[in-house]
């Protein structure tokens, strides 16, 4: 089953890093968060990617041509001009990546895409979200809704810490950033079947917008709950904190062995 990385758009909240690279490519410790994504996947048996890249495409592109260099030890004779391999790091994937637009929205996106999962189910998630999720299970969940489209459901951590206040004004208890507000949101990781694509007009189509609440009226929208660890990427902010939960080595979306 293929896997599409909706990877286009211009990231300008993290404007510091995305002014030279697009959004997906911003690093969490040595390796572009678009790397992360892509081993949940290849972890649990998914290798088969499609990039929808925009912004900065060749960014995207020249990461994967020079993937192996670059991830490699090499010995370069200059004689011959010969370029050796000295041990192997090699991925399972096939990825695609293909340029569909630098101002088009994820709807059209994903209908520029259709080529190329004709007539199949498929998944897709955005190129800037990292999660714990156990892919086969959301697979089941589609499988038995019989929906076109099943969307992974989180509860975001809290923006602001809690206070408890008493009749005198007094904090009688804090606590920082509380799990949620009780509300799901969507957390990306979607399965879709092919009927989709006739639910996205043209480029300019949003798909959280008409198409989504189009399926959801026809009951064709389903839910997967996961309430485990979800995180996105927005703002700088959102960057460190992955950085430190990556370099503290307990990254709870590293469910992949070395």
């Amino acid at each position: 089953m293929k896997v599409v990385i909706l990877a286009g758009g211009l990231g300008t909240r993290l404007s510091e890093e995305t002014a030279v690279k697009p959004k997906p490519m911003v690093e969490i410790g040595s390796e572009p968060i678009i790397w992360h994504i892509m081993k949940i996947y290849s972890s649990q048996g998914f290798n088969d990617f499609i990039i929808c890249a925009g912004y900065k495409q060749n960014v995207i592109k020249d990461y994967f041509v020079s993937y192996l260099r670059n991830h490699v030890d090499i010995e370069v004779n200059l004689k011959n001009n010969a370029v050796t391999p000295l041990n192997d790091h090699r991925e399972n994937w096939d990825v695609k990546i293909i340029d569909t637009g630098l101002n088009t929205m994820t709807g059209g996106r994903i209908k520029r895409i259709r080529k190329y999962v004709e007539g199949e189910t498929f998944m897709l998630t955005y190129g800037d979200g990292l999660a714990d999720i156990n892919i086969e299970a959301l697979l089941g969940s589609h499988k038995i809704s019989g929906a076109y489209v099943t969307v992974t459901a989180v509860q975001p951590r809290g923006r602001f810490g809690s206070l408890e206040i008493d009749e005198n004004g007094k904090v009688t208890k804090f606590q920082e950033k509380l799990p949620g507000d009780g509300f799901w949101v969507n957390g990306g990781y979607y399965v879709m079947e092919p009927e989709v694509f006739d639910f996205i007009d043209d480029d300019k189509t949003v798909w959280e917008n008409k198409p989504m609440s189009k399926l959801a009226l026809l009951g064709k929208l389903n839910s997967y709950k996961h309430s485990q660890f979800w995180r996105p990427m927005d703002t700088m902010t959102d960057k460190r904190q992955l950085e430190e939960i990556w370099n503290s080595e307990k990254a709870p979306w590293r469910i992949w062995k070395d």
